[in-house]
């Protein structure tokens, strides 16, 4: 597996792909007025096309709904972190900026800070459609000046996959449930003791995983140990970040745990940037991982016509609802993100961007993508078509998470905020670091992060 890079050599990696997005743009500009610059997120797994293949249905209709005007894709093929590099480099000049990107609505609130993103709010007057979007999601895309900067294309929830086959194999029930942390610790630990070879439990970790470490690992803990506070990060009365408290450090040691009993990856491979694809790709499949905690759109990689088809998916896994610490109210916890259509500020043609995003968000388009990608209807139209609700095995399961859902407080200093936990994260991964150490680590990383905007924990 790789060799984690020195800081030296990420900053010179950085540097690297920032020249390698600017380059990439400035050779397939093609601009002119009728062609319109559309820029995504591209899998880094070469087999699995979901995104390429609806965009290109779209670009057809497009095309053929807006006679003489052309679609040009500019995809960044990237691992998440790097994505959002490339991205906000591309958005510093109109020189390089597209006519439409795709943003996570973790990093929309720095971008829209940062100058980067256009309000989009006389389009959204003007198009009926925006009053069928649920309001929860509708709030993921606005800024702290009220007004909204993206249309979201669906949303996502997060639980626990687990393994029949193997659950079989450990004596474990098939219709398995934890009530609490020690309950999903005792069942890798079972899975350990009775399947050998098997990875009893996957909790993504580290820097290298960005915000796959934060959300679905780390925010996955935090936001079930009930502190008596609504946002265990965000203090929303006194307007300040939370330093770490108990509930904090008891999520840290939840970590420490699943990888010095080695009940996780190794830790070579869980600090792998693209040890998902992994995941996805061969470790569920092949039947050699018990527990993932992941999100709703893993079957987007089985599905026929994608490269890792899976025909027995929904057979061989199960599903569990992520359970609070100790089985407190309400018993299940779980996060949602999701992602943007934004039109940057340095956009050449923001009207034939949002024409785009109509057509991407037609109730048919939509529905097709929630139903390609996994992903969450935040159209209320299309939660309720049968359609819908019915086309695969899970979307039940995640759409009845949104009523206990989480989301992140996606203000400016939150990617910071993430970053700072995924190094606490790491720190007792490895072993470098004690609970107690590597949440002392956090708190300065923190007060550096917020310009001291911390509430003791």
């Amino acid at each position: 597996m790789p060799v984690r890079p020195t800081a030296a050599l990420t900053a010179l990696l950085t540097t690297v792909l920032a020249a390698g997005a600017l380059t990439a743009c400035d050779a397939g500009s093609g601009e002119g007025p009728d062609t319109l610059r559309v820029s995504y997120k591209q899998s880094t797994d070469n087999s699995v096309k979901v995104m390429d293949t609806y965009l290109a249905g779209i670009k057809k209709q497009f095309e053929r709904e807006h006679p003489g005007k052309k679609v040009e894709f500019v995809p960044i093929k990237a691992p998440d972190s790097e994505y959002y590099t490339k991205l906000q480099q591309m958005l510093r000049s109109p020189r390089t900026a597209p006519d439409l990107v795709y943003e996570d609505t973790f990093l929309i609130n720095s971008d829209i800070t940062s100058g980067y993103l256009k309000p989009l709010d006389p389009y959204l007057a003007k198009w009926p459609d925006w009053g069928r979007f649920i309001g929860t999601a509708k709030a993921a895309a606005r800024g702290q000046d009220g007004k909204t900067y993206g249309v979201p294309d669906g949303t996502d929830t997060r639980g626990l996959w687990f393994d029949k086959r193997v659950f079989r194999k450990a004596g474990l029930p098939a219709d398995w449930q934890p009530r609490t942390w020690d309950d999903i610790l005792a069942a890798a630990r079972t899975i350990k003791r009775k399947v050998p070879g098997v990875t009893p439990l996957n909790l993504y970790t580290g820097k290298p995983a960005g915000e796959e470490a934060t959300m679905q690992g780390f925010e996955e803990l935090l936001y079930g140990t009930n502190d008596g506070r609504s946002d265990p990060l965000y203090d929303a009365a006194s307007k300040k970040w939370i330093a770490a408290g108990q509930g904090f450090k008891d999520a840290l040691a939840f970590v420490h745990s699943v990888f010095q009993e080695k009940l996780g990856p190794d830790v070579s491979d869980a600090l792998d940037p693209n040890y998902s694809t992994t995941v996805r790709g061969e470790l569920l499949p092949e039947g050699r991982l018990g527990i993932d905690l992941d999100g709703s759109w893993l079957p987007q990689d089985w599905l026929p016509g994608s490269g890792h088809e899976w025909k027995d998916w929904s057979k061989e896994t199960g599903l569990a609802s992520m359970p609070t610490q100790h089985g407190q109210a309400p018993g299940k916890v779980s996060m949602s993100g999701g992602w943007t259509w934004s039109i940057p500020a340095r956009a050449a043609h923001p009207d034939l961007a949002f024409d785009f995003i109509r057509t991407l968000q037609t109730r048919d388009n939509a529905r097709k993508w929630y139903i390609a990608n996994s992903g969450i209807a935040v159209r209320a139209d299309v939660a309720s078509d049968p359609a819908y609700a019915g086309a695969q095995p899970g979307i039940k399961f995640f759409t009845d998470l949104v009523a206990t859902t989480h989301y992140r407080p996606a203000f400016p200093a939150y990617p910071k905020v993430s970053t700072a936990i995924q190094e606490a994260m790491e720190g007792v991964t490895t072993g470098d670091r004690t609970v107690a150490q590597a949440a002392g680590d956090y708190d300065a990383a923190l007060k550096d992060a917020t310009g001291g905007q911390v509430v003791g924990g």
